[in-house]
C-alpha cells in the first residue's frame, strides 16, 4: 500500500477520532481542561508527525525511482 495512502487513513482517523471527542467534551465536560488541551496538543502532534513522515518517504522512494531511471546522477 502506498505510504501517503496509509498516512492519509491514519490522519483521517486521528482527525475523525477528535472531532467526536472535542464535540463530546464540548457538549459534557467530563474531563478537565487541561486533559482536553493535552489531548488537542497530542492529536495535532500526530498528524503533523504521521504526514510529515509520509512526505519524507514519498521524496526519497521518488528519488531513488528517478535515480534508477537515470534522471538524477
Amino acid at each position: 500500500m502506498n505510504a501517503m495512502k496509509i498516512a492519509s487513513i491514519i490522519t483521517g482517523v486521528v482527525l475523525v477520532s477528535y472531532a467526536i471527542f472535542a464535540l463530546l467534551w464540548l457538549w459534557g465536560a467530563a474531563i478537565s481542561w487541561e486533559t482536553f488541551v493535552k489531548v488537542t496538543i497530542t492529536a495535532g502532534v500526530v498528524v503533523v508527525a504521521v504526514l510529515g513522515l509520509a512526505l519524507l518517504y514519498r521524496e526519497y522512494i521518488e528519488e531513488k525511482d528517478m535515480k534508477k531511471d537515470g534522471f538524477l546522477d
